[in-house]
């Protein structure tokens, strides 16, 4: 993934917990899905335009069209006032490939890092199906908070690090990321469980079944 998109990857998951938290109304948000939606699917689009065929290309700009599609299905689904069950269930199908991309990023890009990124929003997507297409409404804040947390630590640092040149890969880093996202589930675990909305109420993203990456 590309620096310049990873930054605002970072920036969408940050906008979209805090719409689950209801601290972003969904509206308000689906600017920024609309606009950070196109370019992740503008992007690759030209990437594999230009890429000859290279396969390694066309690999590497491929995983950007499951956060664009994604980002784009939130917006139409805030606009529309469209239910979020295809969208739940899209999600679980972009958890299965987020798994298998960070599969590759061991065996095929040297990268272990960003294998364990790919994990960690792997799960993310699995909150999101849970939420959206299973009706589990009591994980909103945890899936809020931990796509907040996930904006900063998967999407800002790393964008950050690679713009300066200064991102490095390996073991030890891939083991440093493992701790700080596992920190960040149990953080948004223990922050979304310990605020629990009253029964007959939820945080109103997840009521109206909008509210994603």
């Amino acid at each position: 993934m590309s620096s310049v998109g990873l930054l605002y990857v970072g920036a969408v998951l940050f906008i979209n917990g805090l719409m689950l938290l209801d601290i972003v109304p969904a509206k308000a948000a689906a600017a920024m899905n609309l606009f950070v939606g196109g370019m992740q699917v503008l992007f690759p689009t030209l990437i594999i335009a230009q890429s000859n065929g290279d396969p390694a290309v066309i690999l590497g700009a491929s995983g950007l069209y499951l956060f664009g599609f994604t980002y784009l299905y939130v917006a139409w689904n805030t606009l529309t006032g469209a239910t979020g069950e295809g969208l739940g269930w899209f999600s679980i199908f972009v958890a299965a490939c987020a798994v298998v991309y960070g599969i590759l990023q061991f065996t095929h890009s040297n990268d272990p890092v960003f294998g364990v990124i790919w994990w960690s929003w792997a799960v993310l997507w699995f909150l999101f199906f849970l939420v959206l297409a299973r009706g589990n409404d009591g994980l909103g804040r945890v899936t809020g908070w931990f796509a907040l947390l996930l904006g900063i630590t998967t999407g800002a640092i790393p964008a950050f690090l690679l713009l300066t040149g200064t991102y490095v890969t390996g073991a030890v880093p891939a083991i440093i990321a493992a701790v700080v996202y596992v920190a960040c589930f149990v953080v948004a675990w223990v922050l979304g469980r310990s605020h629990r909305a009253a029964p007959d109420r939820v945080p109103a993203a997840v009521a109206s079944a909008t509210a994603t990456l």
